[in-house]
């Protein structure tokens, strides 16, 4: 059962995308990518709100968001949460199959 969290990422004149690139530049995204158990580790900007960056971050189950939550990688992040003066919103979906009845509206 992978876990999926949407963080929102505001911030105030470039901060939030500021801090993303910092995240990707510094190697930290490339590290978080390689911790096992994670999926997806993706930043997004906003179309509607150009202060406002999407983080998309997936794992395999639980006990893996529990090892990264508990890895140095997260004083990194929080130090920069701060620098960069960001406020947050999370969302976290579990994933499930996808019904019959909806495959045909995706388009492979």
């Amino acid at each position: 059962m992978d876990i999926t969290v949407n963080l929102r990422y505001t911030g105030i004149d470039g901060s939030a995308l500021a801090f993303a690139r910092e995240m990707m530049e510094s190697g930290t995204v490339e590290k978080i990518r390689a911790e096992e158990g994670n999926l997806r580790y993706e930043y997004y900007q906003s179309l509607d709100d150009s202060e406002t960056v999407l983080l998309i971050d997936s794992w395999r189950d639980q006990k893996a968001i529990d090892a990264h939550h508990a890895s140095p990688m997260m004083q990194t992040i929080a130090k920069l949460r701060e620098k960069y003066d960001l406020h947050m919103t999370v969302e976290r979906y579990v994933s499930a199959e996808t019904p019959e009845s909806e495959d045909k509206f995706i388009r492979k």
